[in-house]
Order: structure tokens, then sequence, then C-alpha cells
């Protein structure tokens, strides 16, 4: 699969309600031992992330996030921008680092929240 049909998928995810619709789009994204970490939580495995992304539709119903770049891609790792989308306004940006498994799925995501600090 190619890396924009991987992203495209886990971004799906995130935003889909069925947890088992959600379950075949990870599988599909996201390499069985992979990681997300961000700056309030992190999940090792796909099922801490369908667990997650449970979570995230509970405490914020109806809420989207929505990919807000194209792909960076070199050497097996990734970038992307996204920002969440809450009734009808945008809530949150952030960027989204990621590493590539040998079959193409999802290793790891890094996010980060909103823009980078002010040089000092």
């Amino acid at each position: 699969m190619a890396t924009k049909e991987v992203v495209t998928a886990y971004m799906q995810a995130w935003n889909e309600p069925d947890e088992s619709k959600r379950r075949a789009l990870l599988e599909k994204a996201w390499a069985d031992n992979a990681t997300y970490t961000d700056p309030m939580s992190h999940a090792a495995g796909r099922e801490e992330l369908i667990a997650l992304v449970s979570q995230f539709h509970s405490q914020m119903p109806g809420a989207k996030i929505v990919q807000a770049s194209g792909i960076d891609e070199h050497h097996g790792r990734l970038r992307f921008a996204w920002r969440l989308e809450r009734d009808g306004a945008t809530a949150m940006e952030g960027i989204d680092i990621g590493q590539l498994a040998g079959d193409g799925r999802l290793q790891s995501i890094l996010g980060f929240f909103g823009a980078p600090p002010p040089a000092a």
C-alpha cells in the first residue's frame, strides 16, 4: 500500500465512530506493535490505539481530525499537519511525525500540538 493510502486509512480511523470499521482501517494502516504518542497520551499496539480513539470519540463527540497538509516522506519517515475540527471550527492544529514499518504500515506516530515554540 502506498504511504498516502496508509495515512488516509489512519486518519479515517480517527474519525470512524464504529469500532469494527475503525479496527479494519487500522489493520491496513497500523503495524501490529506500532506506537502512538502525543503530549497527553501513549498507545502501544493496535488495541491500545483503538481504545484511545474510542476515548477521543467519547470525550469529543462530533469532532474530527482532518489532514491539513501533504505528506513529506524520506528514509521511511514522514510528517504531515492536521487540524481538529469541532462544531465547524478549528479547535487545535498539530503535526504528526511517523516511521514506516517494513511492510509500509505505520510503525510509530509522534504527535505535537500547536505551532513550534518561538526561538529563544
